[in-house]
């Protein structure tokens, strides 16, 4: 498939609705758990994050896990989380994007979302810790983070392996692949 370049309107276009449909999927499809010091959440934001950063690149995947996970921390009460999920989820979108952008195959969107839940995993006990200022707390939160990125693996695997036929790799415009 010949990859396109995106122009600067279609880059800040796709990038708001990444933006926006991650946020969206956090921020009204979720389930809170009473589990961790403050309770865990469950949601579907995942899903659109990974489907843009498979589908669409590192900087699309990072772009909009990070923001738009980070705006829902930001109006959703969760603001002392906002700057570790805009890094951490972020970084989530960006490993996604740059394994699928080197390899277009199940085999490589199945290890960028384990790689997902490691940093997912790894990222969160690392902050509840910093936070709570206790590293055994944190392992309660893991159970909820594996089942959320489990949960979005099974559901974004089959629509990516559909919509990969369909839509054109992209690039952002002047980048080098």
């Amino acid at each position: 498939m010949e990859q396109q370049s995106f122009s600067h309107t279609k880059q800040l276009v796709y990038a708001a609705l990444g933006i926006a449909l991650v946020f969206i999927c956090t921020a009204f499809v979720n389930v809170r758990l009473p589990i961790a010091a403050n309770g865990g959440l469950i949601h579907l934001g995942n899903v659109p994050l990974f489907i843009i950063a498979i589908l669409y690149g590192r900087r699309f995947g990072a772009l909009a896990g990070g923001i738009g996970m980070a705006l829902f921390d930001v109006v959703g009460g969760w603001f002392l989380w906002a700057p570790f999920t805009l890094v951490i989820v972020g970084l989530m979108g960006y490993t996604v994007g740059a394994i699928c952008e080197k390899r277009r195959n199940l085999t490589a969107y199945v290890l960028a979302l384990a790689a997902a839940c490691l940093i997912k995993v790894v990222g969160y006990y690392g902050a509840e810790g910093i936070i709570y200022g206790n590293w055994l707390v944190p392992m309660a939160s893991i159970p909820g983070n594996l089942v959320q990125i489990g949960l979005a693996s099974v559901v974004v695997l089959p629509i990516v392996a559909k919509l990969r036929k369909h839509v054109p790799v992209y690039s952002w415009a002047g980048s080098r692949k």
